[in-house]
């Protein structure tokens, strides 16, 4: 119930703000948008209109280039078979060609006498019969037909949208790419009428080792196939995740995310998009491909499986024994300082490491004889006396000053401990080639999250992922429960290298209290390092979930919305509002990756 009257809160508190900020007409619309969405389904919500597939019918694609949609077909039933030719013949661009490799039984006969019937009426269907060898075997004999600049994989169960060759072109005309993925839907019975869209980030190299988030429909060179040797039959059941990895590998360059649901996954009984229970297999091929992937880019890390299904973690080796210098801000509140300090001692596994309390105008005497104890308790344990008005920005960089470490740990007075190998599980990921940051699970005392990481322009400027989510879920398409890459992550809990704190100048401290983690991160990736979120470093986080607005308080407000302003100053509203790592169709309204508007009429980035 409480729950119930803090969402209704949120509801009103959302809509009042709305109206506010951008008039009582957008408050309306969005307002029905939302209850159409709430009560009247999601029928043919990620198909084009009709105008939109006639504008693509119309549209002069003689410079597209030509893509082999590759299917292996094995005792596929006359209405999957149907279905999906249908979808095929029915694209809105005619630069397609089937490359069908049929592997059914002898009890079977009806799918290559439909094949070869579609065949001899037109020229793009290509068949060959072939014996059941495998998965990857029988796609590799489909790609061998191939005559195509690039190549697309489909199950014979699933269906493309009519847009999919269309969508496919045209990114590769506009970007060139090696390698292009777009969303996708589940369904059971029809297309207009989907159970759920996955729609993925751009490309995320550390998402992609935990989970083949890419999966359909992918799209890519028919020459970089060829390289690399096509699908491999050792990793049958996660051959694509296999065969994405090795294609990213070969060539150097990150895939293009194309964001339109351009195909349609059929969950049926023996389909894996209603789990890998029904091929237990998966996993161990998984873990597999991802180890061989480490082993070709010269990395050192240990596969397992993740904390779901289908998820796997990589431990990965940290070189040497790096000193962690752990930077926490205190005014007061010794209380607090005590559950975060007993906790990193009793509990840390990494044991190489500094504090610096950054001691900032507290002004109890108790407070100074609580430090005055700490040398003795907490070796390793320094206080700095930090002189002038509370800046969070100039306070750590003025820790950093002091700091020894290869690594800072920004940790805020109020957080505890939860797992003995959190700063372990940070400095894996954060030591990484390319790498520069690792932030935490943060949980609120009752154990929902607080924080999962920064996804950039929710609710305008920023918002924490999966935001009061029950503790212990997967989230959306595991991002609650993977190793990510993030536009950001809290300073509430971050680890940075040292090195390349320096490079980019520390933190901003025209950020005086808001903003300055964002700011910070956002720096950093565009300096050319990755930013990571792990799950598997968990602490409390005290912070109140009802504290105060700053808006009563007129001073704190026009600051708040002052460093809004600098964030859009510094880093654009336009690349604020777009984080690469969160896809445009969902929404920017709430922290619970709920879709957004209509998506029928192709609001995501034009084509």
């Amino acid at each position: 119930m409480n729950q119930r009257i803090r969402r209704i809160k949120e509801l009103f508190g959302y809509a009042f703000t709305l109206a506010r900020e951008n008039g009582i007409g957008t408050m309306l619309r969005r307002g029905a948008g939302f209850f159409k969405r709430r009560f009247f389904g999601k029928r043919a919500r990620y198909l084009p209109d009709k105008r939109a597939l006639a504008a693509q019918r119309a549209e002069d694609t003689r410079k597209f280039p030509v893509i082999s949609v590759c299917v292996p077909f094995y005792n596929t039933p006359e209405k999957f078979l149907r279905d999906f030719m249908q979808s095929l013949l029915n694209q809105t661009c005619p630069r397609w060609e089937l490359c069908a490799a049929d592997a059914s039984d002898a009890q079977h006969p009806q799918v290559g006498e439909y094949l070869q019937k579609l065949a001899a009426q037109d020229r793009r269907i290509h068949y060959c019969k072939i014996e059941n060898k495998g998965i990857s075997a029988n796609t590799n004999a489909a790609a061998a037909l191939a005559t195509g600049e690039y190549l697309a994989l489909a199950d014979h169960d699933d269906i493309l949208a009519p847009h999919a060759v269309f969508a496919m072109g045209k990114s590769i005309l506009r970007t060139g790419a090696d390698f292009l993925y777009s969303d996708e839907a589940l369904f059971k019975k029809r297309i207009d009428r989907p159970m759920v869209g996955h729609f993925k980030p751009n490309y995320a190299p550390d998402y992609l080792l935990c989970c083949n988030y890419i999966c359909h429909l992918a799209v890519f060179r028919r020459s970089l196939f060829e390289a690399v040797g096509g699908e491999r039959s050792e990793c049958d059941g996660s051959q694509d995740h296999d065969l994405f990895l090795r294609l990213i590998d070969a060539s150097g360059k990150a895939p293009v995310h194309v964001p339109h649901v351009l195909y349609y996954w059929r969950v049926h009984a023996a389909s894996t998009s209603g789990g890998v229970e029904a091929k237990p297999y998966v996993a161990q091929a998984a873990k597999k491909a991802i180890r061989d992937h480490i082993e070709r880019t010269g990395q050192h890390g240990t596969v397992k499986d993740g904390l779901f299904p289908s998820t796997y973690k990589v431990d990965w080796e940290i070189p040497g024994r790096p000193l962690v210098s752990i930077i926490i801000p205190n005014k007061d509140h010794t209380d607090d300082l005590e559950k975060c300090l007993s906790s990193l001692y009793a509990k840390t596994s990494w044991k190489k490491f500094e504090v610096l309390i950054i001691e900032n105008n507290s002004t109890e005497q108790k407070t100074f004889d609580y430090y005055d104890s700490l040398l003795e308790k907490y070796p390793g344990c320094t206080v700095l006396r930090y002189q002038g008005n509370f800046n969070f920005s100039r306070i750590n960089n003025f820790g950093r000053a002091h700091a020894k470490g290869e690594y800072l740990l920004m940790l805020n007075n109020d957080v505890e401990i939860i797992n003995p190998d959190w700063l372990t599980e940070m400095l894996m990921q954060a030591s990484r080639p390319g790498a520069a940051i690792c932030g935490a699970m943060l949980y609120y005392a009752d154990d929902t999250i607080q924080h999962a990481g920064i996804i950039t322009g929710l609710g305008g400027y920023a918002g924490h992922s999966h935001k009061y989510k029950k503790r212990g879920g997967s989230g959306y398409m595991f991002r609650a429960a993977t190793v990510q890459d993030l536009s950001g992550v809290t300073a509430a809990c971050l680890l940075v290298k040292t090195s390349v704190f320096d490079q980019v100048g520390g933190m901003d401290e025209a950020f005086t209290v808001a903003f300055n983690d964002v700011d910070f991160c956002l720096r950093v990736r565009d300096a050319g390092y990755r930013v990571i979120w792990t799950p598997y470093a968990q602490l409390y986080h005290y912070e109140s979930k009802s504290r105060g607005s700053d808006e009563k308080d007129p001073a704190k407000k026009a600051r708040f919305e002052a460093e809004h302003r600098r964030l859009y100053a510094v880093h654009g509203r336009a690349n604020i509002l777009a984080d690469p790592y969160y896809s445009p169709s969902l929404t920017l309204d709430r922290e619970d990756f709920s879709e957004s508007g209509d998506l029928r009429n192709l609001k995501q980035p034009k084509l």
